[in-house]
């Protein structure tokens, strides 16, 4: 009898694929996990809208790809100075509560963005200063973001729930892409930016709503404390700062020739607005494929299949490189967007797994440090180096800060090799992380 080959079919073949996996809809009934799963998709609608409608109302302006890296690198920018900072307060303070401030940093900042660009009085420089706050408040966002959810759900259940809370996100993203696509085309850039600050706001409101998530850990003896403590977590994993050094080099070649070249491609070669948010909605497509893909798929070595997903990011940029057909750009951005979402289920569950829950925000400070700490170089750099020589060049050297880089670290041992762990079932316990050394 003639068998059809699906995707689920060929999935359910896969080493470590899970047919049975409990229902996910329990998850949503802790009210925990719901009101964080639901205030990270009302962001994450704001946040697609926000790189195609911030990117056109930046070419718009000026017509300038070096401005546009210059306003993508000030919202870089106090990333990297802030994201320790953010660490070491998302471990001292409820994770919640700060989500919940750096939402409404956020929301201030794109609500003034949209009035400046909707009232048209906006310039550039106003644009770098609000972005630098955005930045500010991401800064604090995503160590607190990154290690709230092993205090909602026990450990057996991270990776399922990781790939639960990515997949809902990143669904909106697919609406957030269309619908900045339409307003931008339509209207005016500010239109998506206001969308963007009302969804912060909301999502401020739900993660407020939030009970009983106290601090990880008492405050040290004194901030500089906290912050060598973390360090010295953050290093006693090779398989951990080998992957954030790849991701350092990866991202200056990415962002760089990606966001600041992309649209500029789309303006010159495609439709502009409509096609760069297809691009982008394909991207979200394919988060979407490779969150269901790692709800279910659970591989022996996850680190592994995790780098390999990574040599997806060259895709897009080599399609764009060689003046594809649109269509192929999007196919490749949506292969692009399940390498993504694999590595990102994967990466944050061995994070979940394998560090002390008490430093987690702090590694996850670091990481997000290390592996964004030169990208705002490639932002600013894009520019200037696509004049000189030429957009198509500066893309490829883009594909080629990607392959390299992934390629050396599966050299790593600890990357080839690294297994989950075997799961403790309250969340909210404390370990030693002398106790937990080489077995996690």
């Amino acid at each position: 009898m003639f068998q059809r080959t699906t995707l689920a079919g060929f999935a359910a073949r896969l080493p470590g694929y899970t047919p049975a996996v409990r229902s996910t809809a329990s998850l949503l009934r802790r009210r925990n996990f719901s009101m964080l799963f639901f205030g990270r998709c009302v962001s994450f609608l704001g946040n697609a809208m926000a790189p195609v409608a911030l990117a056109f109302a930046v070419l718009h302006l000026t017509g300038s790809a070096s401005a546009l890296g210059l306003v993508l690198a000030a919202r870089m920018v106090p990333n990297v100075l802030l994201l320790a900072v953010g660490g070491v307060i998302a471990d001292r303070l409820p994770r919640s509560t700060v989500l919940v401030g750096s939402n409404v940093v956020g929301g201030g900042a794109q609500a003034v963005a949209a009035v400046l660009l909707l009232s048209g009085h906006a310039e550039v420089w106003h644009l770098v200063i609000l972005e630098a706050i955005n930045g500010a408040g991401f800064a604090l966002f995503y160590p607190a973001d990154s290690a709230l959810v092993p205090l909602t759900v026990p450990e057996d259940r991270l990776q399922e729930a990781n790939a639960l809370i990515r997949l809902g996100t990143n669904s909106t993203l697919i609406l957030g892409a269309a619908l900045a696509g339409v307003l931008v085309a339509a209207f005016n850039p500010g239109w998506a930016i206001a969308v963007d600050a009302a969804t912060f706001l909301v999502a401020a409101a739900l993660m407020a709503s939030m009970r009983g998530i106290e601090a990880a850990a008492g405050a040290g003896s004194s901030f500089l404390t906290d912050l060598r403590d973390g360090w010295t977590e953050f290093t006693a994993h090779r398989w951990l700062w080998a992957i954030v050094a790849q991701f350092s080099v990866m991202l200056l070649g990415f962002l760089g020739a990606f966001l600041v070249l992309g649209p500029v491609v789309a303006e010159r070669d495609l439709s502009g607005a409509s096609s760069w948010a297809a691009i982008l909605g394909g991207q979200a497509a394919g988060l979407l494929v490779g969150g269901l893909v790692a709800l279910r798929w659970r591989p022996q070595r996850p680190l592994l299949v995790a780098t390999i997903a990574v040599f997806g990011h060259a895709l897009p940029m080599a399609a764009l490189a060689m003046g594809l057909p649109l269509a192929v750009i999007i196919c490749a951005a949506v292969v692009n967007g399940i390498g993504m979402e694999v590595f990102g289920v994967y990466w944050s569950t061995a994070l979940h797994e394998h560090v002390a829950p008490e430093a987690l925000s702090r590694v996850s400070a670091y990481d997000a440090l290390g592996s964004i700490g030169i990208s705002p170089i490639g932002l600013v750099a894009a520019g200037p180096i696509s004049r000189l020589i030429g957009v198509d060049a500066t893309l490829w050297i883009g594909v080629l800060l990607v392959v390299v880089p992934t390629t050396i670290v599966l050299f790593v041992p600890e990357v080839r090799n690294l297994r989950s762990r075997a799961g403790r079932t309250d969340a909210n316990v404390t370990y030693d992380p002398k106790t937990m050394g080489l077995q996690r």
